[in-house]
């Protein structure tokens, strides 16, 4: 129309999140978040602040597959160095097998990522599902151990990432799904003559989940503790992390050096703010 002028025409203003009414719009994650938590996963819950969310998702890409790279010797997408899958073997010089290579590598279907972002509907959390090799509580562990040997300069360096909570295992948050997810997760530590005699504690957090109370969750927990182990909130041999949120629940197992590694809280590590006395809350 003769009316229209697209040189007048304003660009949308940044309105940090918020549309004109004022009401909370989506926060755009970078394009690999989707998909769904569901049970049988195993993954990584992650911490940031408010309104970081995508930065912070986009740094622990990075570092996820940094750490790919360093422990497994494959790239977060599951390829090698080279391009391939791991599996992939060299065929020397034969035009003919590479060009046959080449061929069957456009058919066969993408390899599956070491590790992916799934889109969270709550405000300063995320979560990534991983699979084999990965296993949560080591890789979390490395990174940890890493950043507190990390220099003073490298700890100055800006973090939007948090707090990083591994879980071996995620199922339905029912009584039923935390009880066959805690046998499960629960087992090799603490079952067998082997593992006799463990001091532990529990430490529950519970998000957008009103279903189970915290008694259940404890009670339900330490059923699949068994036997012969004791309750030691201050001096634990092992610490059982136990995470709801909504509809899905998870569970690992941590060693004493998760206070040391600031409870596996990436900025308390970078830039150490003073010692809060814990709460009688956080663990049973």
């Amino acid at each position: 129309m003769a009316g229209d002028n697209p040189r007048k025409r304003k660009a949308p203003a940044d309105n940090h999140g918020f549309n004109r009414k004022g009401k909370k719009q989506w926060r755009k994650l970078p394009p690999a978040a989707g998909g769904s938590i569901e049970a049988g996963d195993s993954g990584i819950w992650a911490s940031c602040a408010m309104g970081r969310e995508g930065k912070a998702v986009a740094e622990l890409r990075d570092t996820f597959d940094q750490y790919c790279k360093k422990l497994y010797g494959v790239n977060g997408d599951g390829t090698t160095e080279g391009g391939g899958d791991a599996s992939d073997e060299e065929d020397g010089g034969d035009i003919e097998a590479e060009i046959k290579k080449e061929i069957e590598g456009i058919r066969k279907p993408t390899k599956e990522p070491l590790f992916r972002s799934v889109r969270i509907e709550t405000d300063c959390i995320m979560f990534f599902k991983t699979r084999s090799p990965i296993d949560p509580v080591e890789f979390v562990r490395r990174i940890c151990e890493d950043a507190m040997a990390a220099s003073a300069e490298q700890k100055a360096a800006g973090r939007f990432v948090k707090r990083l909570t591994p879980m071996t295992l995620m199922g339905k948050a029912t009584e039923n799904g935390l009880e066959e997810v805690a046998k499960q997760v629960l087992a090799p530590h603490f079952h067998g003559p082997e593992n006799a005699g463990k001091k532990f504690a529990i430490r529950p957090n519970v998000r957008n989940h009103k279903t189970m109370t915290r008694d259940t969750i404890i009670r339900t927990v330490a059923a699949a503790v068994g036997q012969g182990h004791s309750v030691d909130l201050k001096n634990y041999d092992l610490l059982i992390l136990v995470d709801i949120y909504k509809n899905m629940c998870g569970i690992s197992v941590v060693g004493e050096e998760f206070e040391r590694l600031k409870r596996f809280n990436l900025s308390e590590i970078y830039e150490p703010s003073p010692k809060e006395q814990p709460k009688e809350s956080e663990a049973w």
